[in-house]
């Protein structure tokens, strides 16, 4: 043990140790994803514009910024230059999708995910120790002058994540169970708000968390608003069956991407709709449900995934 491990956490030398194994893995990749798990609630609310001192160093995060897109990869074949949603960004995911996320019994990986997460970077689902989940407050809330509540939504999953989360932020985070994060998921289902897994180039280039998110709090949503693509589709859209629909407008209310008018019953505006369910179980009439779009890509499910490995293997 070198002298530098007796003031280094044991969830950081693992960070740093996992690292080692990820290619094209940079120096600035490495402080980069230290920083943003160390001080989240000022990374995101610095990158959402929130903080007071947001504005005075605007100059200096739009040069950070540009450094960050730089890593992103080179020019696609359709001439694109990836952007800052490449290297951080989520997957909507129904309710179930969320839980099989949570609930998972072994180590998993799977790599290069590019039909279900459809950026240069951050597509793996790289999960070690999945029973190790920590809840930490939901930064994006923080940086809000009256957020949403619950504060503590946020899902951490796996390692060295959800130990690094617990070890440098025990005042705004704790560990739960599996059960503990089904609950969560649920209880915020109940309110309306949308399941999406997170992926991060810096963070390992993988999957590390669920977020809970609402329109009002949410930065990934207000950036996806502003055209800037940090959400990709669960693969699915909603649909109403007419018959059924008595107009009531509960859809409409609860919809996060404003996909949803009334018209005599609802009407789905399938550019906007993320496919995300919480329509379909908010519907006192049961008169919408989820249908595959396959123009929207492949859903992130992971029965599905495991069951694709098995054929292949």
């Amino acid at each position: 043990m070198g002298i530098f491990d007796w003031f280094i956490k044991p969830s950081t030398r693992e960070f740093f140790r996992e690292s080692k194994k990820v290619k094209d893995y940079s120096l600035f990749d490495l402080l980069h994803g230290y920083i943003y798990l160390r001080w989240p609630f000022f990374y995101i609310s610095m990158g959402k514009g929130d903080h007071p001192m947001a504005r005075r160093m605007g100059p200096l995060l739009g040069w950070i910024g540009s450094l960050i897109e730089k890593t992103a990869g080179p020019v696609q074949e359709d001439g694109r230059k990836p952007g800052f949603a490449d290297t951080y960004h989520g997957k909507v995911v129904p309710l179930e999708a969320a839980r099989q996320l949570v609930t998972i019994k072994e180590d998993l990986r799977f790599e290069n995910l590019e039909q279900v997460i459809p950026y240069t970077r951050a597509r793996d689902l790289i999960v070690k120790n999945p029973d190790h989940i920590a809840v930490l407050d939901c930064p994006c809330r923080a940086s809000q002058s009256n957020p949403c509540l619950p504060m503590d939504v946020c899902l951490i999953v796996g390692e060295p994540f959800s130990s690094f989360v617990l070890e440098h932020m025990p005042d705004r985070s704790r560990k739960i169970s599996s059960q503990e994060a089904e609950q969560i998921l649920k209880a915020e289902d109940d309110r309306g708000h949308v399941h999406h897994a997170f992926f991060k180039d810096a963070i390992l280039g993988r999957f590390y968390a669920i977020c809970n998110c609402c329109s009002c709090c949410c930065g990934a949503m207000k950036a996806q608003r502003s055209g800037t693509p940090m959400l990709c589709s669960s693969g699915y859209v909603s649909q109403v069956d007419e018959s059924q629909c008595a107009g009531c407008g509960t859809c409409a209310t609860v919809c996060q991407f404003d996909a949803i008018e009334i018209n005599g019953f609802s009407v789905i505006a399938h550019e906007k709709c993320m496919g995300c369910g919480v329509c379909v179980n908010h519907c006192p009439q049961s008169a919408l449900h989820l249908v595959r779009d396959e123009r929207r890509g492949v859903p992130l499910e992971l029965n599905q995934l495991m069951m694709d490995a098995m054929k292949i293997g």
